[in-house]
């Protein structure tokens, strides 16, 4: 092939994916615009119904709608059809699953008040991070770590607004955070700070007023920044006079 047509094929093929790349983000931003306080949940895909994390996360699921929170995860199967089992039996607030568009297992976990597909992993976690106001990880796989080191690797930049990040499982995740306590320490990648960022429980009122002094902390940013009267902003005042 010709180098000229090859390079113009490769123009239009790349401007093409631009495209395709805003269309992605655009239908994320419109379709997650009217959701209100919410709290996203990562977790293991791979752990089974007759598991004790996985009826955990019908419980933080359930809390967390209970609450007023909705609930927001990757829209697949194990913790998040868990999380989302638990918020969908909830009156008080959305079960939401962003999913990813794949040739093949493509369909929810079936327990979603909406469900967003998704052609790009990189938009499909912008999502998952833009509308929350707390991060919750129950125990999971090199993806949920994927996602807990982005969220904690955002709000340490200041990329992100000061957010809760907490880690649900004291026996799961205490030789991790005994690592970033020492090693990571001691070789000074990481500072008091930054280990401050995470909350590690088992107890799911502890859960709750976590996600509550996010809110506060968020209302207040948002107040900074002159966004106080934004849609935004009113949903998280209405959700903080439900709270008391």
């Amino acid at each position: 092939m010709n180098r000229k047509i090859r390079d113009k094929n490769s123009i239009y093929l790349d401007s093409w994916s631009l495209f395709k790349i805003m269309a992605d983000f655009v239908k994320g931003y419109d379709e997650l615009d009217d959701i209100g306080a919410a709290v996203t949940v990562f977790g293991s895909a791979r752990l089974k119904e007759d598991t004790p994390t996985y009826q955990k996360a019908i419980e933080v699921g359930k809390k967390l709608a209970d609450n007023g929170y909705s609930v927001i995860t990757g829209g697949s199967f194990g913790i998040m059809e868990a999380t989302n089992k638990g918020a969908k039996s909830s009156v008080y607030a959305e079960s939401i699953g962003l999913n990813i568009d794949l040739p093949f297992e493509t369909r929810g976990n079936g327990y979603l008040d909406r469900e967003l597909k998704f052609d790009y992993f990189f938009v499909r976690k912008v999502m998952l991070v833009r509308y929350s106001l707390a991060y919750i990880c129950m125990p999971g796989g090199f993806g949920s770590l994927d996602e807990l080191f982005e969220v904690l690797t955002l709000i340490q930049t200041k990329k992100s607004s000061p957010s809760a990040v907490i880690l649900v499982g004291k026996d799961y995740w205490g030789k991790l955070f005994e690592f970033m306590q020492t090693s990571m320490m001691e070789y000074g990648t990481i500072n008091q700070a930054d280990l401050d960022l995470i909350t590690i429980v088992d107890d799911l009122d502890e859960i709750i007023e976590i996600v509550d002094k996010s809110l506060n902390i968020q209302l207040d940013a948002i107040k900074k920044m002159g966004l106080e009267e934004s849609n935004y902003g009113e949903m998280l005042k209405e959700t903080q006079k439900i709270r008391g």
